[in-house]
């Protein structure tokens, strides 16, 4: 097979034109996000939008949700939001002498987890199961979730009163971490004048079946190679987060696994059936970063900023 050769992927054209509408008319200026949380519903992964209010991330997860037609929930994290209020629970029916299952906001395809440190611990834990199981456990019984499946959690940075950062367990379930930023000048002078576009949202199009997600994540999956070279790219980046001085922890194997799964959806969009370097490039900041954890003395550095920086020391495999 010709590698240089851009293929004809299954459902690539379809999926493109989802992210260039997005892009383009409901979240302009704001490609790089919605390109990476389709590689996070690609890869089966979920995402982290960490970024101050007011840029973007409620309308990106209803955007998305509506030009696949896919259902959508939201929770809203509050200090007394209970596990029940996410996953449901058991309510006993006595025209029915038995208890009914009635299901939270985590049984829809795409549920957004809005202010996700604002919930306590024991709250946040129960999305864990779901996340990484594409189940959850109630009373005992096993109720599978939909696919696709995919968790948009949002967190404001700038925000500590009333928060509880979320543990290296929880963060290592989001395939990608990233932040929705400001929009070029021209555009967003056009925003504010346009005004809010929620409304528009709620009617938009569907773009494209739920099954054509699943088509092109099985060919993802399966027909996209990854050489031993790039696995070794990959590794050295990876070994150099947990030999390195200022990292206290680096990336895991989950998390290794998650840059492999999220550079051959990047493959994929850009119309190859193999990885190149480029692809690995692209995500290992916003895969990666959110995973180390930093020595005390050095938690004021900039995790993105650590990363990239190993990143550019480590040489680039040839073809």
């Amino acid at each position: 097979m010709d590698r240089k050769v851009l293929m004809n992927l299954p459902k690539r054209d379809e999926i493109l034109h989802v992210i260039e509408t997005l892009a383009s008319r409901y979240l302009r200026g704001k490609i790089r996000a919605v390109k990476l949380s389709m590689i996070a519903l690609l890869s089966g992964g979920h995402i982290l939008l960490e970024d101050i209010p007011g840029l973007g991330k409620t309308t990106l997860a209803l955007a998305l949700s509506g030009a696949l037609g896919l259902s959508f929930g939201r929770i809203q994290c509050t200090s007394d939001l209970m596990p029940s209020d996410i996953t449901g629970l058991s309510i006993y029916k006595r025209e029915e002498a038995a208890f009914k299952f009635f299901k939270g906001p985590v049984f829809n395809n795409i549920v957004l987890v809005d202010e996700i440190n604002r919930a306590m611990p024991r709250t946040q834990s129960a999305l864990l199961e779901a996340m990484e199981e594409r189940k959850v456990t109630v009373e005992g019984i096993t109720h599978p979730l939909p696919d696709p499946f995919l968790v948009i959690a949002t967190q404001n940075p700038m925000e500590q009163v009333g928060t509880y950062p979320l543990p290296e367990s929880q963060m290592d379930r989001f395939i990608i971490r990233t932040g929705i930023g400001y929009p070029p000048e021209n555009i967003e002078k056009t925003i504010i004048r346009g005004g809010s576009i929620r409304d528009e949202i709620m009617q938009m199009p569907v773009l494209l079946v739920q099954n054509d997600i699943v088509v092109a994540r099985q060919c993802i999956r399966q027909d996209i190679y990854i050489s031993d070279k790039i696995v070794e790219y990959m590794y050295r980046l990876i070994r150099e987060t947990r030999n390195n001085p200022l990292i206290l922890s680096g990336i895991s194997t989950r998390g290794g696994i998650n840059m492999a799964d999220a550079a051959k959806a990047r493959a994929y969009l850009e119309g190859r059936d193999y990885v190149i370097p480029e692809d690995v490039q692209s995500v290992a900041v916003a895969v990666g970063a959110h995973r180390l954890v930093l020595n005390q003395e050095n938690e004021g550095l900039n995790k993105e900023e650590l990363l990239d920086s190993l990143l550019k020391n480590i040489e680039v495999p040839l073809a």
